[in-house]
């Protein structure tokens, strides 16, 4: 597969710690001042979950990669400095969870990120 970089963001680099459930690898993609908004049925777009500051995001990627579940990147289309994918995941039992994600970069580390999920209910 060849390099895919975006603002000096190595696209496969991401690709693999998602894909992965690398805390370490994932974490280190992020700026120190960086954003993640969700929205989701928990968190619809009038009340969407913010997180702002790295050490917010990890303590929310923690959690995720340490869930039993698979993570799949689809879709990715990748500009200067800005990425966008599907990611679709399961759960051992069986539920579904699709995300569609955009990242804003600088630098070569995520600053901005908006993830919109649907879960199978």
């Amino acid at each position: 597969m060849t390099e895919q970089i975006a603002g000096r963001l190595d696209f496969e680099v991401l690709r693999h710690a998602i894909e992965e459930s690398d805390f370490e690898a994932l974490t280190g993609l992020y700026a120190d001042d960086a954003e993640l908004r969700m929205v989701n049925k928990n968190c619809p777009p009038s009340m969407s979950s913010l997180l702002r500051g790295k050490a917010a995001i990890a303590d929310l990627l923690h959690d995720i990669c340490g869930r039993e579940m698979t993570h799949h990147v689809e879709d990715e289309v990748i500009g200067e400095d800005r990425v966008a994918f599907n990611e679709v995941c399961e759960y051992p039992d069986g539920v579904k969870v699709l995300g569609a994600t955009t990242m804003d970069l600088r630098d070569g580390k995520i600053v901005r990120q908006l993830n919109v999920e649907v879960w199978d209910e």
